[in-house]
């Protein structure tokens, strides 16, 4: 297993960028894909980005593709979410996941999340 650390989430205005990083432990990480979730107040989680162990191959929510971009370095064991453009829509609790499987909706390990917030 890993274990997840979220950061780099804070107060922004419409139209900035941010950008996450998710921390993991142990020496497993590239075995793993990584995803973004998030959750708004009072809505449930909803997935944001998802990419494999190598990097090579990421996919998006329709509602943030073109403005999103997740990435990742195992020699750093950290997976990056790069956030343009944002919106007030965007804020939300940001959760970073890890599973072996690729693409999946079953997910082994979670961070704690970050908190984004876009001001309007």
């Amino acid at each position: 297993q890993v274990q997840l650390d979220e950061s780099g989430g804070g107060l922004v205005q419409a139209g900035g960028s941010l950008r996450l990083s998710c921390a993991a432990s142990g020496r497993t990480f590239s075995s793993y894909a990584m995803y973004w979730f998030r959750q708004a107040p009072g809505k449930e989680r909803e997935f944001v980005a998802g990419i494999s162990w190598s990097g090579g191959s990421t996919y998006y929510a329709d509602s943030v593709k073109g403005r999103f971009t997740i990435s990742r370095d195992n020699a750093k064991n950290t997976v990056y979410l790069q956030m343009n453009s944002l919106k007030p829509e965007d804020t939300a609790v940001y959760y970073c996941a890890a599973a072996r499987v690729y693409p999946t909706k079953e997910y082994e390990n979670w961070g704690q999340g970050t908190q984004v917030t876009v001001s309007s």
